[in-house]
């Protein structure tokens, strides 16, 4: 377990996550299939390629997902209750097939529910590729567990 109780995150707190992935076709492809998604511009590369992206483009609901997943361990690893929402997400810049994205998350709100057994925690996650472009960004909301006595 190596995420953080309710009592250990701070507001303005940054968190850093270290490891990164590199997108493959494959990722996209499965995501897409999973998920029932057959947007053309994410699968079909001549479609794709008249578009003024030119290629296809990650699923940004992939680049989102994988984000979250690369923040667990330094997050929320055996302390999350529950993921209460993800909101005010935005896609600045596209991601394309062999991009390498990074993410951070800052702490910008907490408080303790109103039974005091748990708390709230609210952390902006920002998504990079190689290139350090932000790329994806979300205030994702947690309902945390507190330190056991």
């Amino acid at each position: 377990m190596t995420g953080l109780y309710y009592e250990e995150f701070e507001v303005g707190q940054m968190i850093s996550h270290e490891k990164g992935r590199t997108i493959s076709e494959s990722d996209n492809q499965q995501f897409c299939d999973m998920t029932m998604n057959q947007q053309p511009l994410h699968l079909d590369a001549e479609f794709a390629g008249d578009t003024q992206f030119g290629e296809r483009l990650v699923n940004g609901l992939y680049t989102m997902s994988l984000a979250v997943g690369l923040s667990i361990p330094d997050t929320t690893d055996g302390t999350i209750v529950a993921n209460l929402s993800y909101d005010d997400v935005s896609h600045p810049k596209p991601v394309f097939h062999g991009d390498t994205i990074h993410a951070q998350s800052t702490i910008t709100e907490k408080r303790e529910t109103s039974d005091g057994e748990r708390g709230v925690v609210t952390m902006h996650v920002e998504v990079f590729n190689q290139d350090d472009e932000l790329v994806c960004e979300f205030k994702r909301t947690i309902l945390s567990l507190k330190k056991p006595e």
